[in-house]
């Protein structure tokens, strides 16, 4: 003869039942394939160290881990699907200074809060900016350019690939710092903004490394200084923008995170693996070889670091009045 669980008993046994596959999903994974949301376009920066990053993560991890691009709306549209997917380890984004630093003080309205809707899980690389000129402007460095800027009858124009970027970041902090009148160009499609440049549409670029060193290098455009704190192996004698009296040290920033609420043992084992990455001296050297800067940091660290971005570019799109959509 069968007796009814007390009701107290009943649902303690509900609750077990209910915990099981959470946390059997949690005791085995990852047990299918990881999607990796890289918020820029395909070939940029973003997309390179997302696959190199990525390859060596499904090694150790043992499953596919697929780099999805969801460019647009600087970056918002990849994180939102990043905070909007389910809290189980299976979706990852990469952090940028656009959507977990800048853009909440650029857009009115924003699908996602990047304190409250995201885990952070480490840094990977910090990515300086080189300053690069079309040919036919009169200057070989950066004090030249702001002359030849100052002299101009007009404001100066500048390149981004979208609000909040780190190139647009870039260029009004050079704004803020010069006292130049400038023009922010978002544009969609990097090619066009590069070609734009060398045939002087645009009058600067804040442009991440690897996507014009051999343009710079050919003279096809002018490299005139690189942001950072140090000078960058592809173009080393080429000084940076602090060397040449304009104090701009920030860089864009790249690191890995995931939804909120995703259960601790997965954002540990995620944090240790990516750590050892970034440590590996085969893949230092390949970040380097893209002109960024390897840099390791853990889940703490990392959200901190995060924070500190957000305010420190608080202020400089307060100075310039900065919007985006």
């Amino acid at each position: 003869m069968a007796y009814p669980l007390p009701r107290r008993s009943a649902l303690t046994l509900a609750a077990a039942m209910l915990a099981r596959p959470s946390l059997a999903q949690t005791g085995d994974w990852p047990n299918r394939p990881i999607r990796w949301v890289n918020p820029g376009p395909a070939g940029g920066a973003g997309d390179v160290i997302s696959r190199l990053v990525a390859d060596r993560l499904s090694a150790r991890l043992g499953q596919p881990v697929v780099v999805d691009n969801r460019p647009g709306a600087g970056t918002n549209i990849g994180m939102t699907i990043v905070a909007r997917a389910p809290a189980d380890g299976y979706t990852v984004g990469l952090a940028t200074i656009a959507a977990n630093a800048a853009n909440k003080w650029l857009y009115r309205e924003m699908a996602f809060d990047p304190e409250k809707d995201f885990a952070a899980v480490g840094l990977i690389a910090l990515v300086p900016n080189i300053v690069v000129i079309p040919p036919s402007v009169p200057a070989r460095n950066l004090q030249e350019f702001i002359a030849w800027a100052k002299a101009q009858n007009r404001p100066i124009n500048f390149g981004s690939v979208g609000a909040g970027s780190s190139q647009h970041l870039a260029g009004s902090q050079f704004q803020v710092i010069t006292g130049l009148q400038m023009q922010h160009l978002p544009y969609t499609n990097s090619g066009q903004m590069n070609t734009d440049l060398m045939e002087a549409r645009i009058d600067m670029l804040f442009q991440s490394i690897s996507a014009v060193t051999q343009m710079a290098q050919s003279g096809r455009m002018r490299p005139i200084a690189v942001s950072g704190t140090a000078r960058v192996g592809a173009f080393p004698d080429l000084p940076t923008m602090q060397e040449q009296g304009v104090d701009i040290t920030s860089t864009g920033w790249f690191g890995l995170c995931t939804p909120a609420g995703v259960p601790e043992p997965i954002l540990a084992r995620l944090d240790k693996e990516l750590g050892e990455i970034v440590d590996d001296p085969a893949f230092r050297e390949r970040i380097a070889a893209t002109g960024s800067i390897p840099r390791k940091m853990g889940r703490a660290e990392f959200q901190a670091f995060m924070n500190e971005e957000s305010l420190r570019w608080r202020d400089v799109i307060r100075a310039v009045g900065a919007t985006a959509g």
